[in-house]
C-alpha cells in the first residue's frame, strides 16, 4: 500500500506531504486546489508521462516521492521532472529507467479515471479476470501448449529441413574422418612430441653434453677421484665413519649416473628423416587444434560431440516419426482442450457482463451496456467493451472518452473482481452523479477496502463521508503567488469540510446537520 506521498513544485502545489492509512482515504478541496494533481503525482510515480509544463512557475524542477509497503517489504520511489531535460526516476535511492518504474507501478497501484495506468485495460489481465470469475481451469491447456512447444523444439533441433540436415551430416562425417585419420594417441601427445623433437633436433649437442658429464663422473674423472680421496681420508677416523660410508654411497651413485649418461648418449643418433616426420605430425595436430579446439583434449571432446550429433541425425527418421505421432495426438487433445476453454470463457463472459451492469446501474449508469468479446481458438483474446449510452456500439475500455464513465466502470469491475494491485486510486469516479447515486458510489468504494487500500479524489460529500481518512487541499496566497497546502481532517474539521462541500458555506447549520447525518450513516454501514 501507499503509506506516504510527498509532492514539491508540481502545478499549483508548493509542497504537500500526506500519510495514507489502510482503508479508504478521501482527497477533497475547492476547485483549482490541485486535487487531480495528487493523482497525477501518483501516476508519475508509477511511470506516467512527464511534462515540463507541470513544474510550478519559478521552480527549476518538480519532485514526487512515494513510500510503499507490501508485507514486510518497503520500497521508496522518486520522480524528478526538470524544466529542461529528461525526467529522472529513482528506486530506493538508485537511478532507474522509467520503464522499470512502470513495471513496478503495475504491481502496486491501479489508477482509475483520466489516467491510463489501469491494469484492467490490458487484454491479458482481462482474460485472467474472466477466468477467475468463471472458474475456468487453464492448467491442462497451458501444459499441452508447453508439450507442443517442446516437441516442435525437438524437431527443430534435428536440423530443420532435409537438405539442411544432410548438409550437416556430410560436414560431421568429414570432421570425424579428419580427426580419426590423425589417430590422436591421447590428449598429451603434443607434450610427447615436444620432448621427442627436442631430442632429435639437438642430437649432437646432447651427446657432447653427455660426454662432458661422463668425463667428470667416470672412474678417471675428477669427481670420482675426489670422492675416493675424501673417503680414504676419513675411513679410519672414528668421528667420521658415518660420513665415509656416505661418501662410498655417493661414489657408487656417481658411477651409476656416469654409466646411464653413457648409455643414453650412445642411443642418441642423428635421424633427419625421423625429425621431419615428427615435425609433420606436429603440424597435422596443430591444424586439428586450429579447427576443433585449443588443446588436443578439446579436439577429442569435439570428436565425441560430433559423433553423438551424427548418430542423432542418422536416427532422424525414426525419431521424427515418433515425435510427429506424438505431435498429431497432442494436436487432437489440444483442439479439444481449446474448445472446452473457449466454451467456458464464452459462457462466463455474459454472466460477468451482467454482474458489472448491475453495479453500473447503482452508479448512475443504468443504461450502460457491457460486452465481453471472446475470440481465438481458446478464447485467448478477451476484450471488455462498454457502451455508456443507448444506441452506441460498445467500445474497448481503453477507447472510452469519459474519465468519469471509465472510472465508474472500473469501480463496478472491481466490485465483481476482487483481485488486483493493493492500492486503487479513483479520480472523477463521481463525475456527473449526485443524490442516491453518489451514496452508491461511496458505499461501493468503501466496500473495496476489504481487499484494497482505496484513495479517491472527490467533490461529493456523500462519497467523502464513507472514507476512513479525509485530507483536504487548501489554497492560499503567499507573496502574490498561489500555494497549496494539505491537511488531515478529523472531528470538527471534517464536519466543516463536508459542510462546505454540501452548501459552499462551512458555517451553514443545515449543512452541518446534513454532514453529521452522512457521517453517522456511513459509520453505521461500516459497522454492519
Amino acid at each position: 500500500m501507499l503509506v506516504e506521498l510527498v509532492v514539491r513544485d508540481l502545478g499549483v502545489i508548493d509542497e504537500v506531504s500526506v500519510v495514507f492509512g489502510e482503508g479508504m482515504t478521501a482527497v477533497t478541496g475547492e476547485t483549482g486546489a490541485g486535487k487531480t494533481l495528487v493523482v497525477g503525482a501518483i501516476d508519475l510515480l508509477t511511470g506516467g508521462r512527464a511534462d515540463a509544463a507541470l513544474v510550478r512557475p519559478g521552480a527549476s524542477q518538480a519532485e514526487i516521492e512515494g513510500r510503499f509497503v507490501t508485507g514486510d517489504a518497503e520500497v521508496v520511489v522518486r520522480r524528478v521532472i526538470p524544466v529542461h531535460g529528461r525526467s529522472r526516476a529513482y528506486i530506493d535511492g538508485h537511478l532507474a529507467a522509467v520503464g522499470v518504474l512502470g513495471d513496478l507501478g503495475r504491481d502496486l497501484i491501479d489508477l482509475h479515471g483520466q489516467h491510463a495506468h489501469q491494469s484492467l485495460l490490458r487484454s491479458g489481465v482481462q482474460r485472467a479476470a474472466l477466468d477467475r470469475f468463471g472458474g475456468v481451469d487453464t492448467v491442462r491447456l497451458e501444459s499441452l501448449v508447453d508439450d507442443l512447444r517442446a516437441i516442435d523444439a525437438g524437431l527443430a533441433e534435428f536440423g530443420g529441413d532435409a537438405r539442411a540436415r544432410f548438409r550437416e551430416m556430410d560436414l560431421l562425417r568429414h570432421q570425424l574422418a579428419e580427426i580419426d585419420g590423425a589417430a590422436v594417441s591421447g590428449p598429451d601427445e603434443d607434450e610427447r612430441l615436444d620432448r621427442g623433437e627436442s631430442v632429435l633436433a639437438d642430437a649432437a649437442a646432447h651427446r657432447e653434453a653427455a660426454a662432458r658429464a661422463v668425463g667428470l663422473l667416470g672412474a678417471d674423472g675428477v669427481v670420482s677421484e675426489g670422492l675416493g680421496q675424501a673417503q680414504a681420508a676419513l675411513a679410519d677416523r672414528a668421528p667420521f665413519v658415518e660420513l665415509a660410508g656416505r661418501l662410498a654411497d655417493a661414489a657408487a651413485e656417481v658411477a651409476d649416473i656416469a654409466a646411464e649418461a653413457r648409455t643414453r648418449s650412445e642411443a642418441i643418433e642423428d635421424d633427419p628423416a625421423a625429425l621431419a616426420a615428427l615435425r609433420d605430425r606436429r603440424q597435422l595436430l596443430a591444424g586439428l587444434r586450429r579447427k576443433y579446439g585449443s588443446t588436443l583434449g578439446e579436439v577429442l571432446d569435439f570428436r565425441s560431440q560430433a559423433a553423438d550429433r551424427l548418430t542423432e541425425l542418422e536416427g532422424y527418421e525414426e525419431r521424427a516419426t515418433s515425435l510427429e505421432r506424438r505431435r498429431s495426438d497432442l494436436f487432437e487433445r489440444l483442439a479439444a482442450e481449446r474448445s472446452r476453454v473457449l466454451g467456458e470463457r464464452a459462457a462466463a463472459a455474459p454472466r460477468l457482463a451482467a454482474a458489472v451492469e448491475q453495479h453500473l446501474a447503482e452508479l448512475a449508469m443504468a443504461t450502460a451496456r457491457v460486452d465481453i468479446a471472446v475470440e481465438g481458438d481458446a478464447g485467448e483474446r478477451v476484450t471488455f467493451r462498454l457502451a455508456a449510452n443507448p444506441g452506441h456500439e460498445p467500445l474497448p475500455l481503453d477507447g472510452v472518452a469519459s474519465g468519469g464513465e471509465l472510472a465508474r466502470t472500473m469501480l463496478a469491475l472491481r466490485l465483481v473482481l476482487t483481485a488486483g494491485p493493493p492500492t486503487l486510486v479513483f479520480d472523477e469516479v463521481d463525475a456527473g452523479v449526485g443524490g442516491a447515486a453518489a451514496q452508491a458510489v461511496g458505499r461501493s468504494l468503501a466496500h473495496l477496502t476489504g481487499d484494497h487500500q482505496v484513495i479517491v479524489v472527490t467533490h461529493l460529500p456523500q462519497v467523502a463521508a464513507h472514507a476512513d481518512h479525509h485530507v483536504v487541499l487548501e489554497k492560499s496566497e503567499v507573496g502574490g503567488s498561489v500555494v497549496v497546502g494539505l491537511r488531515a481532517l478529523e472531528g470538527e474539521d471534517r464536519l466543516i469540510e463536508l459542510s462546505r462541500m454540501l452548501s459552499g458555506s462551512p458555517q451553514s447549520v443545515s449543512a452541518r446537520q446534513h454532514a453529521e447525518e452522512l457521517l453517522s450513516a456511513a459509520a453505521s454501514r461500516r459497522q454492519s
